[in-house]
């Protein structure tokens, strides 16, 4: 039988989304088949219920809809009507066990409380999370309540899931004022014999999209894209004054809401946005106006993508509708979803709630228990990690995902104005100060830092021997790849991700000048951690070396095994060729064979087979045909390709024709991590490359790390190199 989580509430506004998702997040890093189950839903949900559907999307849930759906509350309402609530409970229980046999866990997620037309639905939720079997998590809501309160409303929803007879996991506290986390915790630990969790109010979460309210309020589109839709709307201006005065009351993230006849008011936020004097969330235009094409064509200069929306009503309608819509998680929004992720995992003890719901972990790894486990194990050691490209959309964009879900400290390079002007236009939120144990962002200018003078000594002094001087060194180092390989070099951050815009040889050439190869390392070189259905492999070398020799081959085989271990593959190492065994001749089948006996002779705690084919190292059938007995034939784990040709094309051709996840490049055989991104790396590709160098940094390092403080230059005082300097 799956082991099922049931979260609900105790009445409305409880923020419980996000704890639904967090819960989803923890039960995916154990098993790999989770269901999703809402037992009652309104029927007038647009494209389905938008938490489910969020859940299906995000965690690429293949179960078909109609299974994670009971029934409608209109449906519920009139079969407890006509038949009772038995018979009511009797077709959902129907319902639940016919999704359950197909998942190994299920997410069930309670009613809204939102003109129901259910009795008494706490009593309900209890009954159907008794029938199903499932532990409760129950989620009370403390916004804009005072500590007392909601210590007071934890205690009795307690009481009441408890008297009911429920399975309670924990308690969870939502929504608190900032604050109040400490009291309502502290009050609650001495109050209830469970774990209970306090999770304070996030604004960015409270505040709807301009998609968000474009959708609730009707309106047209006239201007934007999809990134301006995505945008948080932080506040309201609403247009009555003169463009001067107007212009002051401004306020970043803020939608403008004026009558469509003034162009002033509307280009003139346009144009302040345009010039970061702050970045607005959009302009909502009211009475039906639309301005002429001229004003409409300056607006798509002045701000591309912003949006500029119309509707019908004048502005003391539009104000009343805007007034109390709230912010939501759905598909199409998944920079909230991402919040909602950090939040969750910086409040809650994942660990303490995984081992309460009792799961085994899943003997499968798929692509997402594989990037979960990254992300959480670079999160468990929090490193700091460059990211020279610090106005590129994606790094922007994975910065921020980074920084919410507290995986590592991070350094942007560029213009310190440009680069948060160009974050606030895409309506991300890059924190400006850290706020307790959140993870920490700095953003250096090269050409103005301080450490310029520094690096550029330091640089003259490893390049002496090719005539470099202080004076050419002071512009080398306003690159943003060696400015960031030099802070890598000097501790200042633990590795450097770059390559979304930059040649893969501006990237690596800055780490082979200054980090050089590490001890016993030939060569540097590359894997790809290749996420199959079921399993992780490991390629190499798919990204550096176009025709290593057999040492060189050999030494990758040695790298790339123990990467292979550093991130949990059991490493059974295949010598790739077009032969196996004694079968075949040649040159390169030689190649293969002497990079096969050198790497027996490095390490003969390692097993490796070679030469041998690609079906004979991972078909256990044909495996017994071509070498029975063989301990890495069938099943071999780290997949060694004999030269670049062959393994990029093999690794993209598995990436495209299996549908396999493949993350990298990951480098290896440098002193200290500098990885490389491809230029078509999406956001997910950044971070987990990110995560990997982070995790990468961890190995022989102290868990306080090493590092600068965020907001200065200076190295932490926790660093061996902080210490030597001050």
């Amino acid at each position: 039988m799956a082991r099922s989580v049931y979260v609900t509430g105790i009445d409305r506004g409880d923020g419980r989304q996000a704890v639904e998702l967090g819960v989803m997040e923890l039960l995916t890093r154990q098993v790999d088949r989770v269901g999703v189950f809402r037992p009652l839903v309104h029927a007038h949900a647009p494209g389905g219920d938008h938490v489910v559907e969020l859940l299906r999307d995000r965690y690429r849930l293949d179960l078909p809809t109609t299974e994670m759906y009971g029934l409608t509350y209109e449906a519920a309402a009139a079969l407890q009507a006509a038949q009772g609530q038995d018979e009511l409970v009797g077709a959902l229980v129907e319902r639940f066990r016919a999704l359950e046999r197909d998942c190994q866990a299920v997410l069930i997620l309670g009613t809204d409380f939102a003109g129901t037309n259910i009795p008494d639905e706490l009593a309900f939720n209890a009954r159907l999370a008794n029938e199903f079997g499932a532990a409760v998590l129950p989620v009370v809501g403390g916004h804009s309540e005072d500590p007392q309160a909601v210590v007071a409303e934890v205690r009795n929803a307690y009481r009441a899931y408890r008297d009911l007879g429920c399975a309670t996991l924990a308690m969870i506290a939502n929504r608190v004022a900032t604050g109040a986390k400490e009291e309502v915790l502290r009050a609650l630990a001495a109050k209830l014999p469970i774990p209970a969790y306090v999770i304070p109010e996030e604004p960015a979460l409270a505040a709807p999209t301009v998609a968000q309210l474009v959708e609730a309020t009707g309106a047209e589109l006239l201007l934007g894209d999809a990134a301006g839709l995505a945008r948080d709307v932080r506040g309201f201006v609403f247009g009555g004054a003169m463009l001067p005065t107007f212009l002051t009351a401004l306020t970043e993230g803020a939608l403008v809401v004026t009558p469509g006849d003034r162009a002033d008011l509307v280009i003139g936020s346009l144009a302040a946005h345009a010039a970061g004097a702050p970045p607005i969330a959009g302009v909502l235009l009211t009475l039906g106006q639309h301005p002429g094409p001229n004003v409409m064509a300056l607006a798509a200069r002045l701000a591309p993508g912003t949006p500029v929306a119309v509707v019908p009503e004048g502005s003391w309608i539009t104000a009343a509708a805007l007034t109390h819509l709230e912010g939501r998680l759905d598909a199409a929004g998944p920079r909230k979803a991402e919040i909602a992720l950090g939040l969750f995992e910086l409040h809650v003890d994942t660990a303490e709630l995984t081992k309460r719901i009792e799961l085994s972990r899943s003997e499968r790894v798929t692509p997402m228990m594989f990037e979960h486990e990254l992300l959480e194990r670079a999160r468990a050691v929090r490193r700091h990690v460059v990211l020279p490209e610090g106005t590129e959309e994606r790094v922007l964009r994975a910065a921020e995902v980074l920084l919410r879900r507290n995986i590592c400290d991070l350094t942007l390079l560029g213009d310190p104005e440009e680069v948060r002007r160009k974050a606030s236009s895409l309506g991300l939120d890059l924190p400006a100060e850290p706020a307790g144990d959140r993870a920490r962002l700095r953003i250096v200018d090269p050409a103005t830092s301080p450490l310029r003078q520094q690096f550029a000594e330091l640089y003259t002094r490893l390049r002496a021997h090719k005539g470099m001087t202080v004076e050419l060194a002071l512009d080398v180092v306003t690159d943003v790849s060696y400015f960031g390989t030099l802070m890598v070099q000097e501790g200042i951050a633990d590795g450097m991700v770059s390559g979304a815009v930059h040649s893969t040889a501006a990237t690596i050439r800055p780490a082979f000048e200054v980090i050089k190869t590490s001890p016993g390392a030939a060569i540097v070189s590359s894997v790809f951690f290749m996420c199959l259905a079921d399993k992780v492999l490991v390629y190499g070398d798919c990204a550096v070396n176009p025709d290593p020799d057999a040492q060189q081959l050999a030494d990758i085989a040695v790298q790339s095994a123990d990467t292979a271990a550093q991130f949990g593959v059991e490493p059974r190492v295949a010598m790739l060729s077009y032969s196996t065994g004694t079968s075949g001749s040649g040159a390169d089948v030689d190649k293969v064979r002497k990079a096969t006996e050198l790497v027996r002779e490095l390490r003969p705690d390692l097993l490796v087979e070679g030469p041998i084919q690609y079906d004979a190292a991972v078909d256990a059938h044909v495996a017994a045909t071509k070498l029975p007995g063989s301990a890495v034939a069938g099943r071999a784990t780290v997949l060694i390709f004999p030269d670049l040709n062959t393994g990029n094309n093999t690794y993209k051709a598995v990436q495209r024709s299996a549908g396999a996840v493949a993350v990298g490049p990951v480098l290896q055989g440098l002193r200290k991590p500098v990885n490389d991104l491809s230029r078509g790396a999406l956001v997910e590709d950044i971070v987990n490359t990110v995560a990997i160098t982070a995790i990468q940094s961890q190995t022989g390092r102290p868990a306080g790390g090493v590092g600068t403080d965020p907001r200065t230059d200076s190295p932490r005082p926790d660093s061996p190199e902080g210490a030597q300097q001050s």
